[in-house]
């Protein structure tokens, strides 16, 4: 019999998995089936990998929600379901009201000009000439030279070049100004939803060749311009599935894992680099936490211990920098005092044999998980390496911030992370019940302790592309989206409180380094060592501060 060879793949790496299922007792293999099911569902193509905001991320919402009321759990999402959706910024987008009309001719949107990213939303109209710059009118500006200057210069930055000449017009009056580009040489210009720069104070429109050979062949002829840009904030949403079990206890251990992942690469998160476009099913990351998240539900509804309420998160949006998880814990569904613990669950399913390495974050976040692991770790279950921090590039440090007690639980990565070869049949199936098992014991054995007491520890970074020997301390907002890094936490002692930054500061630039986004500052701290001093500048409420800093 012929076998396709990805069905022969799957046969041999199920196979350890098969000879060990006949040792397992009846209930623990009815949970290794389970698990399979809900990653094999999850980590599906036709789920499209679950990005944040589309259909693949509805699909997987539904299927958790469903598998929750299976469970027994109550709904505790936004108005008695189990969702609760929140916006996601996916950039700028140009409005439909936004025209450009030049002597009664309403040019086309994208196919005869743009507005630039940077522009600010304002109107005008007026008669002008494009060959005098006036006060109060629209400027004429031709790129020709300045490419043509600069085209053999690898350090010619076109769109910081524009946006100075938008401001040196501004200052001396231009009501707007429309660039276009004369050359030979390509400009590569377009608008960016991503971008961004600064908002310019006048609108900023590009005309591409086509048009401006039609409309602007005559430089000494009277123009009637009329124009307006209306750019908005492009959003999508998305949602968090909540369920509750209701013990009538004080206080209430919640448990999460995030269920979206990259869908085909479109956010730039992908390690796979090809032009061609492909799903990423992320049964790891984070089908696998998902699927232990389930099941935790039916072990933990079904506990005797009911010294605590159990509160089930699947997060959407931790792809794109803990959005879920940030907003539930600004949008809590109960009170975040009330909250004993919480426990995270990211890239469970690759547990390595025979060494079954298990990485545990969160473990100084409070005194109690010394007591607690030191009891259960005698029985020599996993080889497990513990992480003090309390923060780090997944959603329990959302709650961390918050002042709550987490622990991380974690298998560490592996050749196809963020990769569309994290599929379901690598998944290590056996290796996840005892992972899950494992846990439940955690809960039981802290189910005597109390409300557990809260401890501050060290900063994790999140990581990014840049490499870099210092840092200024602070927990970036992930969630912003305006210009700049907003802070969202600052470590005592490091050098951004000494130097007087606090929560809600937004850092707009480093020294001479731009930092109007998240990676423009990574790469910002990538240019120091230790020791160095600088200035950063920063915004607070509407004004713009600075201060020297020293790493």
């Amino acid at each position: 019999m012929f076998i396709h060879s990805s069905r022969a793949l799957l046969i041999f790496l199920l196979i350890p998995w098969l000879a060990f299922s006949q040792k397992l007792k009846k209930a623990d293999k009815a949970i290794v089936d389970k698990l399979q099911a809900h990653i094999s569902y999850l980590a599906d193509d036709k789920l499209e990998g679950r990005r944040a905001g589309t259909n693949g991320e509805k699909l997987a919402a539904e299927y958790i929600s469903q598998q929750f009321q299976k469970a027994g759990l109550q709904p505790k999402g936004d108005n008695g379901s189990w969702f609760q959706s929140f916006g996601i910024y996916d950039g700028k987008q140009v409005n439909p009201s936004t025209h450009l009309i030049i002597n009664g001719n309403d040019l086309k949107l994208n196919s005869e000009y743009f507005p630039l990213s940077f522009s600010a939303n304002q109107s005008t109209e007026a008669a002008v000439s494009m060959a005098l710059s006036e006060s109060g009118v629209p400027w004429f500006v031709d790129i020709k030279d300045m490419l043509e200057e600069n085209k053999d210069n690898p350090h010619f930055d076109l769109n910081q070049a524009l946006v100075k000449k938008v401001d040196a017009a501004s200052a001396k009056g231009a009501s707007a100004l429309i660039f276009y580009n004369s050359s030979e040489i390509a400009d590569s210009l377009g608008f960016n939803g991503k971008d961004r720069i600064q908002t310019s104070k006048i609108p900023v429109i590009f005309m591409t060749n086509d048009a401006q050979k039609k409309y602007l062949s005559d430089e000494s002829a009277a123009l009637d311009i009329k124009l307006k840009v209306d750019i908005g904030d492009k959003k999508r949403t998305a949602s968090n599935v909540v369920g509750y079990v209701d013990n009538k206890a004080p206080t209430t251990v919640v448990l999460g894992a995030h269920y979206d992942h990259l869908g085909y690469g479109e956010d730039g998160n992908s390690l796979f680099r090809s032009a061609e476009k492909s799903i990423h099913n992320g049964a790891d990351d984070n089908a696998s936490g998902t699927a232990a998240l389930i099941e935790l539900a039916n072990e933990l509804k079904a506990l005797k211990n009911k010294s605590n309420n159990y509160l089930f998160v699947a997060f959407s949006g931790e792809e794109l920098g803990l959005h879920g998880s940030k907003y539930f814990t600004e949008h809590a569904p109960i009170d975040l005092k009330a909250i004993n613990y919480m426990v995270n669950m990211d890239m469970v399913g690759r547990l390595n044999e025979p060494r079954k390495t298990l990485t545990i974050g969160g473990y100084g976040t409070s005194p109690v998980w010394a007591q607690v692991f030191s009891a259960l770790n005698k029985k020599k279950t996993f080889t497990i390496k513990f992480d003090s921090s309390g923060s780090g590039p997944s959603d329990h440090t959302s709650f961390y911030r918050k002042d709550i007690p987490v622990l991380f639980f974690f298998t560490g990565l592996h050749t196809d992370y963020h990769r569309p070869t994290d599929d379901f049949e690598k998944i290590n199936y056996t290796g996840e019940l005892q992972i899950v098992k494992y846990i439940v014991s955690v809960i039981e054995a802290s189910g005597s302790k109390g409300k557990l007491a809260f401890t501050k520890t060290r900063e994790q970074p999140t990581g990014t592309t840049a490499r870099f020997n210092v840092t200024m301390g602070i927990m970036p907002d992930y969630t912003f989206n305006g210009s700049g890094v907003r802070v969202d936490g600052i470590s005592e002692g490091r050098p951004a409180q000494k130097a007087g930054l606090q929560t809600g500061d937004v850092i707009v630039q480093l020294g001479e380094h731009s930092t109007v986004s998240m990676e423009a500052y990574m790469q910002a701290l990538s240019k120091f060592k230790k020791g160095d001093k600088t200035i950063v500048k920063y915004k607070r409420g509407e004004g713009i501060a600075e201060a020297e800093i020293e790493f």
